[in-house]
């Protein structure tokens, strides 16, 4: 998908927009979890998630190639459909953004500043994937898939910071929405010739990746119902899947309580705010024994709406 030097243009594309996240080894984290845990802390990009890095490398290329006067149209949860306005408002683009019903008010909110034109539709990101890529025929739009080979790139850029940061990691916990950013781990890892093991982490109420992984073949489910809507995904990507089976160690559930306790693990030990999403990672280092001593959490994002934050806080668990 993308050899060193494409990787290395990327991470000067990008730190020309950002400067790279940092990658920390929290004492009371790494107490609470016995083993030396180094944290990626892409909650602190411009747009709150990694995402941000391929919107950048994205638009980069589609300027490059020359933007569709319809401009864009895409779905999502919330982090992808910040990072594709955040990165086209530069260049005049218009970005439509379709979300499900019940999405985050403060991911749109955030979605609607960056310049993208929010609608709601559908039940859950699906559904909404599905009217966007129809919109964008009936209208002329280009439809921008949550997984394609140059957003890849881009957010592979926060794992080259990583593994050039904090060396001989025995293991990387990645959390999976359509599979961008495992896939970028992976790639990266493979590139560099480590021997890290990367492991995907799913919600055990959105599993559809880690049961095609199982089965090494797609498998769709009917439902996607976690508060962890980074990874509210009912229909994996086909090429996501090729280098997730290929490159990952294994595939980790965790429950909707897991993923709550991470974010209060993270909260009392790092004083970091992590979405759902970016708590799995940590989650899953918590409950799996084969993690090595030398460990690395990717938390992917820090946009929660603050009801579901105090709800966590106060040890509940936020209800879709």
């Amino acid at each position: 998908m993308f050899d060193r030097q494409q990787l290395n243009a990327a991470a000067n594309l990008v730190h020309a927009s950002m400067l790279p996240t940092p990658a920390l080894n929290w004492p009371l984290l790494s107490a609470a979890l016995g083993s030396e845990v180094w944290v990626k802390h892409e909650n602190h990009t411009p747009t709150g998630a990694f995402k941000v890095r391929g919107g950048i490398v994205y638009i980069d290329e589609l300027v490059r190639a020359g933007a569709p006067a319809a401009g864009l149209i895409t779905a999502t949860r919330g982090n992808h459909g910040q990072s594709i306005p955040w990165a086209a408002r530069a260049h005049g683009i218009p970005v439509r953004v379709l979300v499900p019903e019940g999405n985050s008010q403060e991911k749109n909110a955030a979605m609607a500043a960056w310049g993208a034109d929010v609608e709601v539709f559908g039940t859950d990101f699906d559904e909404a994937r599905v009217e966007a890529e129809r919109l964008a025929a009936a209208y002329g739009s280009l439809f921008v898939r949550s997984f394609h080979e140059h957003l890849v790139r881009g957010v592979a850029t926060y794992a080259l910071e990583l593994f050039e940061a904090v060396a001989a990691l025995d293991t990387v916990y990645v959390p999976i929405g359509m599979g961008s950013g495992i896939c970028g781990v992976i790639l990266v890892r493979d590139l560099l010739g480590l021997e890290t093991e990367v492991v995907g982490v799913v919600s055990d109420q959105a599993d559809a990746v880690a049961r095609s992984f199982e089965a090494g073949s797609i498998v769709e489910t009917d439902t996607a119902d976690t508060f962890a809507d980074g990874m509210a995904c009912r229909v994996p990507a086909p090429d996501a899947m090729a280098i997730i089976n290929r490159g990952a160690a294994r595939i980790v559930r965790v429950s909707e309580d897991d993923i709550a306790d991470a974010v209060r693990l993270i909260y009392t030990t790092t004083h970091n705010v992590a979405e759902g999403a970016g708590a799995a990672a940590c989650a899953a280092a918590a409950k799996d024994t084969d993690r090595g001593d030398k460990t690395g959490v990717v938390l992917t994002g820090g946009n929660i709406d603050r009801d579901w934050f105090a709800t966590i806080i106060a040890g509940g668990i936020p209800r879709t």
